[in-house]
């Protein structure tokens, strides 16, 4: 029996998403074609956009189904007409790269030591021409929650626009697009027990938005290519899921953690992200190890997949370079349990002991 604490980088489906998975694919037809068939796959999709929209806090037509978080991300910083873009230094790759592919002139908002972003250094920068801020609303590494209210209030003051990810958000924390106030998000199914392969991206009523994909008429023009149905039957089953709260198996993780720092501890988190490093262990070798004893967990981002670098969030925080090489993420989810905080800590006393004696 395997221990799985690595649902930021992907959660496994829940049963609820499945079975509506399975339904939609017994369904078939193609929701363009006016056929009986293709109207109930129609009706499948507009039923998923309605119960979206309720739980983001959006109108249904605000809501474009994509591929998933990446695409959604190129989609904002590549859409809007803007002349400059403003990122953190710790936003996700998908939206990094994306910024500098834009054409458009990108500049980095500072952050703390937590890596909350700097609201008195973005103000200084948002002044003048029109601009884009990009701000992930959960960090995917270490599950640190950025100050959305603020920040929107400074963006809405200055007539900037506000994209947030909400990647690593949705059923982690606050996701609601009206109540969080910016002008466009990012969503996606896979890290919290939906369907790989499916995302969104919404999109304020009335802002115009270049599509990335040009063919035929879906998403009302915005997102061309045959809709991934039984997908956003899966998200729409996620979407009826209570949001997640694992403090206290958080909790029990780190208070048994021997000798760790854990990364943003000072600041809001979300409750089932732990990144952390033991002084003098590397991520390598623990991983390495993790794997062995059956432990699945991740030193980052698992979009650095097959690597394991210094995280350029660490970097962005100003944690030195030798701790930042032992970062460990471990990242709870809907079927995590007792047993499995009670392994890994277990192990991780193991593997500390067996350095110490090494080292002795």
């Amino acid at each position: 029996m395997r221990t799985y604490l690595d649902h930021n980088a992907t959660s496994p489906l829940r049963p609820s998403v499945k079975a509506a998975m399975l339904t939609a694919m017994d369904k078939g037809g193609n929701a363009s074609s006016v056929h009986a068939e293709g109207r109930a796959a129609r009706k499948l999709i507009d039923d998923a956009r309605q119960t979206l929209g309720f739980a983001l806090g959006c109108l249904p037509e605000m809501i474009i189904f994509t591929s998933g978080g990446t695409e959604a991300n190129n989609m904002a910083l590549r859409g809007v007409d803007v002349e400059r873009i403003l990122v953190p230094a710790t936003e996700h790759p998908s939206v990094l790269e994306a910024a500098k592919a834009s054409g458009t002139k990108v500049e980095i908002i500072p952050v703390d030591g937590h890596g909350i972003v700097d609201l008195k250094a973005l103000e200084k920068m948002i002044i003048g021409q029109k601009v884009l801020v990009s701000v992930m609303a959960v960090n995917n590494e270490t599950g640190v929650i950025q100050p959305l209210h603020e920040i929107a209030a400074i963006t809405s003051k200055a007539g900037a626009l506000f994209h947030v990810d909400a990647v690593q958000a949705f059923k982690k924390t606050l996701t609601n697009f009206g109540l969080i106030g910016c002008d466009l998000m990012t969503v996606c199914a896979h890290k919290a027990g939906g369907p790989t392969g499916i995302g969104a991206l919404i999109v304020r009523d009335g802002l115009p938005i270049e599509p990335l994909l040009l063919g035929g008429g879906q998403e009302l023009r915005r997102r061309a290519g045959t809709e991934n149905i039984a997908a956003i039957a899966g998200f729409a089953a996620l979407a009826r899921e209570p949001q997640l709260d694992l403090s206290p198996l958080q909790r029990k993780l780190e208070a048994a953690l021997p000798g760790a720092i854990i990364f943003g501890q000072g600041a809001p988190r979300v409750s089932n992200t732990t990144c952390f490093a033991i002084p003098s262990l590397s991520a390598e070798s623990l991983l390495m190890n993790y794997d062995l004893d059956g432990i699945a967990v991740s030193s980052g981002s698992a979009c650095s997949s097959g690597k394991v670098q210094q995280s350029h969030v660490l970097k962005a925080m100003g944690v030195a370079p030798d701790l930042a090489k032992g970062a460990i993420r471990v990242s709870l989810g809907w079927n995590t349990t007792e047993q499995d905080i009670e392994h890994f800590v277990a192990v991780t006393h193991k593997l500390v002991a067996r350095a110490k004696a090494k080292a002795a």
